[in-house]
């Protein structure tokens, strides 16, 4: 249950402490970039609430989201993870998220980071909206359009347009925080 003044998504209390301490916060840190990247991904279909409850296991499971380990999965690891009840057991996510862990490391090659390559898409700075009512957040905006094409373009998988605006809500590239949730204001001065 929301927070009063809150934003109304958060569904239990695992969503709502989710949102009061990460969600919309600027996120810097490649590591924890390539972590919501391939949950965000494995959210497609289900409920974030869903991933959410099984983030530790995703991170037992994927090695603590080190991306070079991830690039490296052979097929046995891919047998185990599709055995791993811990996780959403989905053969295109799994597989997804070993060839997203070999582009984002060719992304960081390219850019010298993933945060530097990422944070382009929006000049550098957070974009700050101001929403007071659900149908005044969209699904997707012309950045996460051109993210989500640039993606696509390196390879990367389960990154359409709703999900990557999504994963930049919850990076912190855009603070859809309603006006009238405090989280809305902290967020707004953050970098």
């Amino acid at each position: 249950m929301p927070s009063p003044g809150s934003c109304p998504w958060p569904n239990n209390p695992l969503d709502q402490a989710y949102h009061d301490t990460e969600w919309g916060v600027p996120l810097h840190d490649d590591r924890a970039l390539f972590e919501l990247l391939i949950l965000e991904g494995a959210q497609a279909g289900l409920s974030w609430s869903t991933i959410l409850a099984k983030r530790e296991n995703y991170r037992r499971a994927f090695d603590g989201f080190d991306v070079a380990k991830v690039a490296h999965y052979d097929a046995a690891k891919l047998a185990a993870l599709l055995a791993d009840a811990g996780i959403v057991r989905h053969r295109q996510k799994i597989a997804a998220a070993v060839g997203n862990a070999r582009a984002f490391l060719a992304v960081q090659r390219e850019f010298g980071s993933f945060d530097r390559y990422l944070w382009a898409f929006v000049g550098g700075r957070p974009i700050v909206n101001r929403p007071r009512r659900r149908g005044d957040v969209p699904a997707s905006t012309p950045a996460s359009d051109a993210l989500s094409r640039d993606l696509k373009a390196r390879g990367f998988k389960f990154v359409g347009t709703t999900i990557i605006y999504a994963f930049m809500q919850a990076a912190g590239l855009v603070n859809d925080h309603w006006v009238s949730c405090p989280r809305h204001r902290v967020c707004a001065r953050l970098r």
